[in-house]
């Protein structure tokens, strides 16, 4: 089980790992900008949490600009770059949920078309496509036993692994923390200092890569 699933009380961490199956969004493609409100006015939440956050899991993605599919979009297919940089700040981390995510997107959008004398369309092959994702969890053999175990086997641990315990998991967990944060806080060796030094990680602009070095630096740091 993971630290999110764990009953109050379990000294045990099973390290998981993920991938994702991604799917069709179940809304129409966007050419323009004005199609593009009104998608995002009316797609799921799963699909927002796609083109926002599951991009750091994507194989495919590798932007060091952007960190979110509809900054790219503006950028590189409307061709529009005053609006990638407006939503390309945006932190969905930094919002209540995901709701107040899309009404802050739909307000940029719409200041946006305010002020242009005409809205562009991109060419045929080049339309948004909305998707959502499904998360596969499967085990990995690697178990903490304690809080000072962290620093030991973080390193150990693959991309997909970092994704699913420091950032997926705030989708699960109480308080929107970490897995290893929502573990420790329970643990009979709760460790304040590690607990305190998670807390601070400014992780959403950061890669993988550079995240999972972050966080055994933290770690270190904090023995």
């Amino acid at each position: 089980m993971s630290a999110a699933d764990a009953p109050i009380g379990q000294n045990i961490f099973e390290v998981k790992d993920c991938a994702i199956i991604t799917r069709m969004g179940g809304v129409g493609t966007a050419i323009n900008l004005r199609e593009m409100k009104e998608r995002v006015s009316a797609c799921s939440l799963d699909c927002l949490y796609y083109h926002f956050c599951e991009t750091l899991i994507r194989p495919t993605f590798d932007d060091p600009e952007f960190r979110n599919d509809f900054a790219l979009w503006a950028a590189y297919k409307l061709r529009d770059r005053a609006l990638a940089e407006r939503l390309g700040i945006l932190n969905p981390y930094a919002f209540n949920d995901l709701e107040e995510l899309r009404n802050r997107v739909i307000e940029i959008m719409e200041e946006h078309l305010s002020s242009l004398y005409y809205i562009p369309s991109v060419p045929k092959g080049d339309e948004f496509i909305f998707m959502r994702a499904a998360t596969v969890v499967f085990d990995t053999g690697i178990v903490l036993n304690r809080p000072s175990d962290l620093l030991e086997k973080l390193p150990l641990m693959s991309r997909s692994t970092i994704y699913y315990h420091f950032i997926e998991a705030r989708r699960r967990t109480q308080d929107r923390v970490d897995d290893f944060t929502f573990w420790m806080k329970f643990h009979p060796e709760n460790d304040k200092g590690i607990i305190d030094a998670l807390a601070r990680v400014d992780f959403y602009f950061l890669n993988l890569n550079e995240l999972k070095t972050v966080l055994i630096n933290t770690v270190k740091h904090v023995r």
